[in-house]
């Protein structure tokens, strides 16, 4: 295989990053543009040997890390950022040819908040404290101690950012990390090891291995020197890690799937929920937060339907370099053929599509709206990951909340409504971890981020992100004992 592929002009490496250096493995996998299948580049293929190494050299990282003060490792992760500025628009291309996101949405969205992720953990870090507190003269100090090496696996609907989410608080609570990225989109990972060497992070403490699912994954879930695991992605996968995970009790932050409900009351400003209601098609549906169940209050729903169906229809799908594109492609044609199976079904089951229920050309599928569907059917249990909405109607409060918790999942849910005494009855009933109300994807990284029930296990966010990557410890002083040493 070759070291490097250049993708629109950038050159990626296509090896490891494991101690500082790049190391390359035996074989390697595919990786393929959702925009018109073609061919990126060979991928270094991971196995428990590379899973080794780079657990190995996070471990003998970690001592150093650890012990390098707050302020220092703040500047660095600054440093980082000032990287992922000066390569934004690399960033941006090469991940829109990647995983097929709309360019505009990296350039103006996206990267900077990739960039925002390491400057808020930074200056977070540096805030980080808890006023001592007394018990009957004895004083208790409460530290944020490094845990250790942590082992990050991020999906590859918005790969940059998921995995700075996790790599930016992770390396500013004193940890190693090893970062595997999704087989489908590993490409601005590697990308991140380059900028983050350039930053000075010390070698060994950012570590980069690609791979295919468990074949890599279980060597590093298992391995007895990871002290933390995070992991974003599918319920099946994550029980997978958690099983390997068990043996040695290893802390696990897993944010999973969703099907979250968009609660639209008949006192809501019709047009804002069309707008919302339209959003959730963003990234061609691959948001785990998207709320594809839209509940409509039914003296409203005609309207509703007729005005969402009129602003859905404009929107624009083609290639993701297109400033004019609304929705570009679905990341690869095994998940073309699932969100096609499930839409399939549905329709074969009685449901009707009022807009879409087709692929398009290529690696597209329509945006799709389904109504008759009943609340027990496949289509709005069990999660698409695609940009296939249904829609049910409800007659009251009770019966609307009743449909939105009524599935496995709880990782988010949107409440439009023109009522603040209502949407503070509906949000304390919902189960969900994140509940938006006449607004939808408002992600501020001082919040707790995480789901309820299937959606997912722990919180990150803010000082919840410190609580999950640290150990943290309570020190208790007597009044007493001391001796002079004047």
């Amino acid at each position: 295989m070759t070291d490097a592929i250049t993708v629109a002009g950038v050159t990626v490496d296509t090896r490891h990053w494991i101690g500082g250096e790049r190391v390359a493995s035996a074989g390697t996998f595919t990786d393929h543009s959702p925009i018109d299948g073609a061919v990126l580049g060979e991928i270094a293929r991971g196995t428990a040997t590379e899973a080794a190494a780079a657990v190995a050299a996070a471990r003998a990282a970690f001592p150093g890390w650890a012990a390098t003060p707050r302020a220092e490792r703040a500047r660095v992760l600054h440093a980082i950022a000032d990287g992922v500025e000066k390569r934004l628009e690399d960033l941006a291309i090469v991940e829109t040819t990647d995983n097929g996101a709309l360019l505009r949405s990296h350039r103006r969205g996206v990267m900077p908040r990739v960039a925002h992720n390491f400057r808020f953990f930074a200056d977070w870090l540096l805030t980080l404290d808890h006023e001592d507190f007394d018990t009957r003269g004895h004083t208790n100090h409460v530290s944020w101690d490094p845990a250790g090496p942590c082992v990050l696996i991020t999906p590859w609907n918005a790969p940059l950012m998921l995995a700075t989410w996790k790599v930016a608080p992770a390396l500013a609570a004193g940890n190693t990390v090893v970062l595997k990225p999704a087989e489908w989109s590993p490409l601005t990972a590697s990308l991140l090891a380059d900028i983050a060497a350039e930053a000075g992070l010390p070698a060994g403490v950012l570590n980069v291995v690609q791979g295919l699912g468990s074949e890599i994954g279980d060597a590093l879930t298992a391995h007895p020197d990871v002290r933390r695991i995070s992991f974003t992605g599918s319920v099946p996968t994550a029980r997978r890690i958690a099983a390997s995970a068990a043996a040695r009790l290893t802390p696990l932050s897993l944010e999973l799937g969703g099907k979250s409900p968009l609660l639209v009351f008949a006192d809501a400003d019709l047009d804002l929920a069309v707008d919302l209601a339209v959003e959730q098609y963003d990234n061609a549906g691959q948001v785990c937060l998207a709320g594809t169940r839209l509940l409509v209050e039914e003296t409203v729903a005609e309207e509703f339907t007729r005005r969402f169906v009129e602003r859905a229809s404009a929107l624009k799908q083609g290639d993701p370099r297109d400033e004019s594109t609304d929705i570009g492609p679905n990341i690869h044609p095994r998940q073309l053929d699932k969100i096609d199976g499930f839409v399939r079904r549905a329709l074969a089951e009685g449901a009707r599509a009022v807009i879409g229920g087709h692929r398009g050309e290529g690696q597209y599928y329509a945006p799709t709206l389904l109504t008759d569907v009943a609340q027990d059917a496949e289509i709005v249990q069990e999660e698409v990951f695609g940009p296939v909405l249904t829609l049910q109607t409800f007659a009251a409060e009770d019966e609307a909340v009743r449909l939105a918790n009524d599935t496995r999942f709880g990782l988010a849910a949107t409440v439009v409504t023109g009522d603040p005494a209502r949407a503070d009855r509906v949000t304390a009933r919902l189960v969900a971890g994140t509940v938006w109300v006449n607004c939808f994807f408002v992600r501020d990284l001082q919040a707790p981020f995480g789901g309820s029930r299937q959606s997912g296990v722990g919180r990150e966010g803010g000082t919840w992100s410190f609580d999950f990557y640290c150990d943290i410890k309570n020190t208790v002083t007597a009044p007493k004992g001391w001796r002079d040493h004047g």
